[in-house]
């Protein structure tokens, strides 16, 4: 059976017989249908009755609903309300503007707003350069995007986009001390979203773009770049590739090759797979081939459209074609950003030995981490679950926090490759193993380190 995750977790208020044996009962018959009983709460206890609030773990939605029913169909018991715990936490969505001074009399007022005010508006007129330090230019980041590819959803547009933006900017905020601002835009014309975001850069130290569909996304990254005086950074593409690179390097330190010697395959030619190649090659690989639905792109397909001739024309030295099990042929590593499914297990054993397997489609894998495990020897996905989680959030908010710490007005290729090499490197010898390979999202040395990487400045 497939693991629970806290993603479904939900709340059971329960009335019951005044018996406190029906605890054990309920506990029981969650755990039998699969669930995990994670807390049980005596919220009211009486001569005439229990009430108990009961919190519980589910595969998905549908198991959370098999759960409930199976505790409704107990005797004496009467299920009288379910809270999604996931949806609470969004009631009011998850971040807030706080004031970083007080406004508790006339002097602060005065100081803080007008007239004061007026004085530090003068000043930045009169010398541009300082809006950075003495407004929250200097430390804000905007997260744009049109909700054209929202993480797994597709195109589900601005106002479901959403939620996810506001957990980016509490991430930014939590693991980097940024303050980023939810930007969800009602159109997907390119010349839109570019003019939309060079509206509102003043007020910017950064632009992360987010869950912008390729090949747009390509475009709109280009322009805004060449456009405007701040960094643009489109996470999908470069915070997976920064983190991807990390994590390869580790991955081949296990197995002892170089990354200049190795076979790469990259399932998924769109904004991540992109940046991914184009990062590999520029830390050193030689050997990449990319597969998408048309099979393994190569510079003989006349067929292919601008954007995936041109990464064909970069890579796939050896002209592989066909299938994705051609592809994998003697190949060293194995690189999904693709969807469920798409590699076969006993495909690994094509190929070379000590195989490295990367399968980072969203929610649902290219294949099965565990399954993958048992025919390569280093195995990592973007599951939370499993060992080796692939994960943007060891990236960007050491990336951002290093831009604005420098006040950096662009980031290079040269950028990234220090930042990967940042996150690989938190890892010691003494720790690095198969199943260790990458720092967890919640070791602080991550942004740390990745912030000094990008900016050349010592964080303490």
């Amino acid at each position: 059976m497939a693991a629970t995750t806290s993603s479904y977790s939900i709340t059971m208020r329960l009335y019951t017989a005044p018996d406190h044996g029906v605890v054990g009962t309920v506990a029981t018959t969650i755990a039998e249908s699969g669930g995990i009983v994670t807390a049980i709460d005596v919220a009211e206890s009486s001569h005439e009755r229990l009430v108990l609030d009961v919190t519980c773990s589910a595969i998905d939605a549908t198991h959370s609903e098999e759960l409930v029913a199976k505790v409704r169909g107990l005797d004496g018991v009467e299920v009288h309300k379910v809270s999604d715990r996931t949806f609470l936490l969004h009631l009011g969505g998850k971040i807030e503007v706080q004031s970083k001074v007080p406004l508790r009399n006339r002097d602060d007022l005065s100081m803080a707003y007008t007239p004061g005010v007026g004085r530090v508006s003068m000043a930045i007129h009169d010398n541009p350069d300082d809006v950075s330090r003495l407004t929250i230019k200097g430390n804000s980041v905007a997260v744009v995007t049109d909700g054209s590819a929202v993480l797994g959803l597709g195109n589900i547009g601005p106002g479901a986009a959403l939620p996810v933006m506001e957990g980016k900017a509490a991430l930014f905020k939590r693991f980097a001390g940024i303050d980023a601002w939810p930007i969800c835009l009602a159109s997907q014309d390119v010349d839109d979203i570019v003019k939309a975001v060079e509206m509102i850069a003043p007020g910017f130290g950064g632009i992360n773009l987010e869950d912008i569909a390729a090949p747009r996304c390509f475009e709109v990254e280009r322009r805004l770049r060449e456009s405007l005086d701040i960094p643009v950074f489109h996470d999908d593409q470069h915070g997976t590739a920064i983190v991807v690179l990390a994590a390869l390097t580790n991955a081949l330190r296990c197995v002892k090759k170089q990354i200049g010697d190795v076979r790469i395959v990259v399932a998924g030619a769109g904004a991540a797979g992109s940046a991914i190649v184009t990062l590999l090659l520029a830390g050193g690989a030689r050997d990449v081939v990319v597969w998408d639905r048309e099979g393994c792109l190569s510079v003989d397909d006349t067929s292919l459209s601008p954007a995936k001739a041109e990464l064909a024309a970069r890579t796939n030295p050896r002209r592989v074609t066909g299938t994705l099990q051609d592809g994998l042929q003697e190949a060293d590593v194995f690189i999904g950003v693709s969807g469920p499914g798409v590699l076969q297990a006993e495909w690994i054993d094509d190929m070379a030995d000590d195989a490295i397997v990367f399968a980072l489609a969203n929610p649902d894998p290219e294949i099965d981490p565990a399954e993958a495990g048992k025919r390569a020897a280093v195995v990592a996905s973007g599951r939370s679950d499993y060992p080796n989680q692939i994960n943007n959030v060891l990236a960007f908010p050491g990336v951002f926090r290093g831009l604005l710490d420098a006040r950096a007005s662009e980031i290079t290729t040269d950028m990234l490759i220090r930042a990967a090499e940042a996150i690989a490197h938190v890892v010691t010898d003494e720790e690095l193993n198969a199943t260790f390979i990458i720092p967890s999202v919640f070791d602080t040395e991550v942004p740390k380190r990745v912030a000094e990487a990008i900016s050349g400045k010592r964080h303490e």
